[in-house]
């Protein structure tokens, strides 16, 4: 099992990037949470935003609330980070995160790849 994240890149500030995250590697998975996390340049990783089952209960950082936007495909086991209103201090590497269950081995944390994410002013 393992979560894809592909996504980011560079942008003006204003402008919007979506990230997607998808987890694959078996045939039956069960997506109990996932979400994103960053690095900014000098500073520890920090949640960005994430989707925890049962009941779909959504978190952001309050620096991104009402600028992101998580959502999710439970048929596709993906989920998508819309990045609205970019700014600079948005720049990082954003990682992917989940708790997924699969048959193989049961309930398990995974990252994915960090994507960086750029926003120039």
């Amino acid at each position: 099992v393992q979560l894809q994240a592909s996504g980011g890149g560079l942008v003006q500030a204003g402008g919007s990037l979506t990230l997607s995250c998808a987890a694959c590697g078996s045939t039956f998975l069960v997506v109990n949470r996932i979400g994103w996390y960053r690095e900014r340049p000098g500073q520890q990783r920090e949640l960005v935003a994430r989707i925890v089952q049962p009941g779909e209960r959504i978190a952001y950082a309050d620096s991104v609330k009402g600028r992101f936007t998580i959502s999710r495909d439970n048929a596709k086991n993906t989920a998508w980070l819309q990045m609205t209103s970019l700014k600079p201090e948005d720049t990082g590497v954003y990682y992917c995160e989940g708790n997924i269950y699969s048959r193989a081995q049961g309930s398990v944390d995974y990252w994915g790849q960090g994507t960086q994410v750029t926003v120039s002013s």
